[in-house]
């Protein structure tokens, strides 16, 4: 351990510092093994020690210790992102924050919390004492945390009502320290908020979130088969356009992922068949049911509250969103995945033609989200993967016709997003964060600014195998 860490790591000694090795590399890794290229790269990263703030002013201390000793601090929730962003490239301290996890209040409308509460803890605390639920979650509900959602997700289960997590409304308010030689506890709303929300921690540390919450209901989830694709596709896009169903999920899973990956499902359906996952409201049944019968190409396979299955499926969220891929993974070690943005209004057109094209390399799961209004699909494709060059040759096909891809197999705020820099974040990280001391490694533009995009970006600073 490098003299100037060690020295960091004596002067937090009096907080929760761990002290397992294993249980160091435990906490320094995410769930970056979901793509290869990735795995290749990043499965020997390691923090150099691992502390658990209980409070802010803790967060302060570390945060203000780490900068004079020129350490380096990645902060981690639960460690269930996809695509490396808790990582610790360039060793030094991982903060994590599980002991900030206290819902401080609910209002009508809104709760307020910490950031380590678990996303499915916080649900549970604003549906027993006010009868509301978070408006949107991961579908690792039961594992990742409300301030790894923000700074790491992009969306998710109820995303198909009320859109993209940085949406307007959708966050309310965010407190962050800032990594400076006395930190500073600042107060985001607003325009204001895309500065930090999904930054990874590049900028700033996430103490207290705000969220706006809906009523709480009892939702009854469903499986939907179609012997069509483009059919299931178009069977969901309709049931989100009709505004007076409530729904929470519509996922559309090509064949023959449910067969094949869905260990519950298979008895119920065969190799050929397509699959619709949904959550609907309850009081929206008889609307529901009146557009099902509308609907000859679908046939209702599964109900929550009408149950004759032996082997229950569980929740229907978790056969969606990136639970997929983990399906999926568990029995075929090859798959990996993809995320695209099918845009309205060119959405099935676009997921005709490259179904066409890639099927059955890639197959096709689809998620309902809606943007500005507008019901449209976002990708996260099981692909079955043979080499980097040819999975970086789908990148490009999906790229070539028109689809957005949010790539999972890089690391950089910007490789995974629109390949561009997000000023916002670049201007308030050389404010908040003037050693470039924050989860480095993660935002190009703060290391090269002149960095092209036509490979991978290597970071110059991660720890070397050893």
């Amino acid at each position: 351990m490098k003299d100037n860490v060690a020295a960091a790591k004596a002067a937090l000694s009096h907080l929760d510092i761990e002290t397992s090795a294993a249980a160091i590399k435990s906490k320094s890794r995410d769930f970056f093994w979901y793509s290869p290229v990735l795995k290749a790269r990043l499965d020997h990263v390691e923090a150099d020690f691992v502390v658990s703030p209980r409070t802010e002013a803790e967060v302060i201390e570390i945060l203000r210790v780490c900068y004079a000793h020129d350490v380096p601090v990645t902060t981690r929730g639960a460690g269930t992102g996809n695509y490396g962003q808790a990582m610790p490239l360039a060793g030094g301290c991982v903060m994590h924050l599980r002991h900030m996890d206290k819902v401080r209040a609910v209002h009508p409308g809104r709760v307020i919390v910490e950031p380590g509460c678990l996303l499915k803890d916080l649900d549970a605390h604003c549906i027993a004492h006010s009868g509301q639920e978070i408006r949107m979650f991961s579908s690792t509900w039961a594992t990742a945390t409300i301030g790894g959602f923000i700074a790491g997700g992009s969306g998710g289960v109820g995303s198909c009502t009320w859109g993209s997590l940085r949406d307007p409304g959708n966050i309310i308010r965010l407190r962050v320290v800032t990594m400076e030689q006395t930190p500073r506890v600042l107060e985001f709303r607003g325009e204001e908020l895309a500065r930090v929300s999904h930054a990874y921690g590049t900028n700033g540390i996430i103490t207290e979130i705000e969220m706006p919450l809906a009523p709480a209901y009892d939702w009854v989830q469903m499986f939907v088969t179609c012997e069509d694709f483009m059919a299931a596709t178009r069977f969901a896009e309709d049931l989100a356009n009709h505004d007076g169903i409530l729904i929470k999920l519509a996922s559309v899973f090509e064949a023959p992922v449910a067969f094949e990956f869905f260990q519950r499902v298979r008895p119920h359906v065969d190799a050929g068949q397509h699959l619709v996952a949904l959550m609907v409201a309850p009081h929206s049944m008889d609307g529901f049911l009146t557009f099902l019968g509308r609907r000859p190409e679908a046939r209702l396979l599964w109900r929550s509250d009408d149950n004759d299955w032996p082997r229950q499926p569980g929740p229907v969220f978790e056969y969606g969103w990136n639970h997929t891929t983990l399906r999926a993974l568990k029995v075929d070690p090859s798959i990996t995945y993809l995320q695209v943005r099918y845009g309205y209004p060119q959405h099935l057109e676009l997921i005709e033609k490259l179904r066409d094209a890639l099927s059955p390399e890639v197959l096709q799961h689809l998620e309902v989200l809606r943007e500005n209004g507008k019901v449209m699909f976002a990708g996260l494709s099981l692909v079955r993967f043979t080499t980097e060059a040819r999975l970086d040759e789908i990148v490009r096909m999906h790229e070539d016709a028109g689809a957005m891809i949010f790539n999972p197999h890089r690391y950089t705020l910007e490789e995974g997003g629109r390949q561009t820099v997000d000023d916002r974040q670049l201007a308030f990280k050389r404010e908040a964060d003037p050693k470039g001391l924050l989860n480095p490694g993660k935002m190009i533009a703060w290391d090269d600014p002149d960095f092209g995009f036509e490979r991978m970006y290597a970071y110059p600073g991660m720890q070397a195998a050893e």
